[in-house]
């Protein structure tokens, strides 16, 4: 994995957090959409839909031109109340048109092992480079990103792009997750992380040597286009970097 810079982002507050996100999504579609005519782009669960909400009051987005996936899903179905679909579902994609076939959903009704192929497939079905125009990724206090947990075997998994996890430390823990092979195939990489319980673990990822970060620092593009969004709070162990860098 590449050892690209983070390009790094401090909000005051979560309010403008969420509209530069949402401009920055906005930016990466045109982008996409005039290189390939599709945006493909990944969404992590947690409180990382909240942020997306704005996206549904746009008039510029085409979202037939959208196909979503999920940088994990818990294994359960669509309607439970872990789904990360559900979240996405509830904040988001109630209230736009992008067509159902475009947005890929864990299959439940199978194996975690067999779902975790099925996602794979299914998405090389869609997009045979598997390089997704946009990952949105969060943090967990522990410093886990996707379902990539300190510790875990996954870590280390480098054979798949989509592997099966039944032993998550975070319930539920069935799950599928997006592995690292896959993580750095992606054009570009935003971290969403908010809240002072997210603190001990951002300076490490940013700033330690690759063996010594958590799960969420070792996530490196190989485009090195990687951007971490963080809130005043979870920004608050970072040394004063000055004025902040446009994303442009």
């Amino acid at each position: 994995m590449s050892d690209c810079p983070a390009l790094v982002q401090v909000f005051e507050d979560n309010v403008e957090l969420s509209k530069r996100l949402c401009s920055f999504v906005k930016d990466r579609y045109d982008e996409a959409v005039e290189s390939h005519g599709k945006f493909h782009i990944a969404v992590s669960g947690g409180s990382l839909p909240k942020f997306m909400k704005g996206l549904s009051k746009r008039q510029d987005i085409d979202w037939t031109k959208w196909w979503v996936y999920f940088c994990d899903e818990r294994y359960v179905s669509s309607d439970d109340p872990d789904s990360n679909y559900g979240a996405l579902k509830q904040v988001l994609l109630d209230d736009i048109s992008i067509p159902e076939s475009q947005i890929l959903k864990i299959n439940s009704a199978v194996s975690v092992e067999e779902a975790a192929k099925q996602y794979e497939k299914e998405m090389k079905e869609r997009l045979p480079s598997m390089e997704l125009d946009l990952s949105l990724c969060g943090m967990g206090p522990d410093g886990h990103t996707c379902s990539l947990f300190p510790g875990h075997p996954l870590l280390k998994e480098d054979s798949v792009d989509i592997a099966a996890i039944s032993d998550s430390p975070k319930p539920p823990p069935k799950r599928i997750t997006m592995t690292y092979r896959l993580l750095r195939k992606c054009q570009q990489v935003v971290f969403v992380v908010t809240g002072e319980s997210k603190v001990p673990m951002v300076v490490p990822s940013l700033h330690e040597s690759p063996e010594n970060r958590p799960p969420a620092g070792q996530v490196r593009p190989d485009s090195g286009k990687l951007f971490w969004f963080l809130d005043s709070k979870a920004a608050a162990g970072l040394p004063d970097r000055g004025p902040t860098p446009s994303l442009i």
